[in-house]
């Protein structure tokens, strides 16, 4: 891996480069031409305000503006499904089954909770297929129980494209632990014709269902190796959002290249 990750390859900017809204005519400062500053902060978990500007970023002001203009115009998700189509088209995806989990992580002092302002943190719900490849990433308050965000997160899986067909919305299977463990949504699986694999709470675990689901602690590793997702420092959800899915795209920027070595 480069030592200067934060520095954008050339074949993914050109990608990113387009989905870029119009620069205002009257906007502060320089425009910009890359995302370098966004991934250093990504990469290094530092203070906006800490950004080195010998290296060219610009103030830490100017590119959490960015951020947040580039989110608001959906800047961030479009990669993410751009990436997903070319692994899928290169037969890098695993639709016979996908896996759920959620992973806590803590927030810098004075950041709450989205619903509940008495308790620091938050929590990461994650679904990916059977490789591994992050497929919808979903933030909450910490105290939120993991079975309320199976079907959002099943049902927020975007349409990949990439083969011939319909657009693939679905997995096979769903294997989750006994967190997640319901009926009613057992019967909404069903509904949309995927096998739940889910272990019943005061019963054995499904025999091999670990060695499964170690994919998703993978990713969940991968995710929080970008250490501003391990610790939340945005107060506004929609900007952690942001970083979560630019983390999520690298890590479908990287597993496409190793596809493509």
């Amino acid at each position: 891996m480069s030592t200067r990750p934060w520095i954008v390859d050339d074949d993914l900017w050109a990608l990113i480069e387009p989905l870029l809204p119009p620069w205002p005519e009257r906007a502060p400062g320089p425009r910009p031409v890359e995302t370098t500053g966004i991934l250093y902060v990504l990469h290094n978990d530092i203070a906006w305000q800490l950004l080195p500007l010998e290296l060219g970023f610009g103030s830490g002001q100017t590119c959490w503006r960015r951020l947040e203009r580039w989110q608001q115009a959906g800047v961030f998700d479009q990669p993410h499904r751009i990436l997903l189509a070319e692994l899928n088209a290169a037969g890098r995806l695993d639709w016979s089954r996908a896996c759920v989990d959620g992973s806590h992580i803590r927030a810098k002092k004075g950041v709450p909770t989205p619903v509940d302002r008495r308790k620091t943190g938050s929590k990461h719900h994650l679904i990916c297929d059977g490789r591994g490849t992050p497929l919808k990433v979903i933030t909450t308050a910490a105290n939120v129980n993991d079975v309320t965000q199976i079907l959002v997160l099943v049902d927020g899986i975007p349409p990949v494209v990439g083969c011939p067909g319909r657009p693939r919305i679905r997995p096979e299977a769903l294997l989750g632990d006994k967190g997640y463990d319901s009926n009613p949504n057992r019967d909404e699986l069903r509904k949309r014709r995927i096998l739940s694999v889910i272990s019943r709470k005061g019963a054995p675990n499904i025999k091999g269902l670990g060695k499964l689901r170690y994919v998703v602690e993978q990713t969940f590793a991968l995710l929080h190796h970008f250490k501003r997702l391990a610790v939340r420092w945005e107060r506004r959800t929609e900007l952690h959002d942001a970083f979560v899915s630019l983390a999520c795209s690298l890590i479908c920027w990287r597993r496409l290249k190793k596809a493509r070595s």
